[in-house]
């Protein structure tokens, strides 16, 4: 099976698992199958740290955008105890599974601000109502709900795929980096020294 096949097999199957036990009052299973797809997913990447810093950036980005929706009520998770003005943990663990598309299964968003902006405008509010007919999300008003999710989606899309492109372009994460540059320093800091003592000479 091809990467970007088991990519996007694994990440159906880690949303299934998070939406069917989130619906069931049993979120943590589904967070649970969301590691270890991640975990997975993190042991055959050619470079985990920037693919880890990826995850990592759509967990925070997903996190406030989220919880910015349960805040204005614009929906609501109803197996979630106390979930009023914060996200839960399994949808926060849905935005870690979509990333590990990014750079694989769903990779062509990166190459087309617009076709990624209409992705995220339809997929959006789609992967919602397929939330809802599990019962894991309710809407206030299911056509402005969603309609506020699809412009979400149409700017966030667009970001993740940007955030994902200037990581994996970043030649910070990159194996030896830090040797690298206290080479480059300690290079720099010679030719000062020596520059100096010339000048003093």
């Amino acid at each position: 099976m091809g990467i970007t096949i088991k990519n996007l097999v694994l990440f159906k199957t880690g949303w299934l698992a998070c939406v069917y036990f989130a619906a069931g009052g049993q979120a943590w299973i589904g967070i649970a199958a969301v590691a270890l797809v991640a975990a997975a997913h993190l042991l055959t990447v050619p470079n985990w740290r920037k693919e880890a810093l990826t995850l990592a950036g759509a967990a925070l980005m997903g996190f406030l955008w989220e919880s910015l929706l349960v805040w204005a009520q614009v929906l609501n998770y109803p197996t979630a105890p106390g979930a009023h003005t914060l996200a839960p943990g399994w949808i926060v663990a849905m935005w870690v599974l979509f990333a590990t598309t990014i750079n694989y299964g769903l990779s062509w968003v990166k190459y087309s601000w617009w076709a990624a902006a209409l992705a995220g405008a339809i997929g959006g509010p789609l992967a919602f109502l397929g939330g809802s007919a599990f019962g894991a999300v309710t809407f206030s008003d299911t056509v402005t709900s969603l309609a506020i999710i699809g412009a979400g989606w149409a700017v966030l899309l667009p970001l993740l795929a940007l955030m994902a492109d200037t990581i994996i372009d970043s030649t910070r994460f990159e194996p030896g980096y830090r040797r690298a540059r206290r080479a480059t320093l300690l290079e720099q800091a010679q030719v000062l020294l020596h520059s100096k003592g010339l000048d003093d000479g």
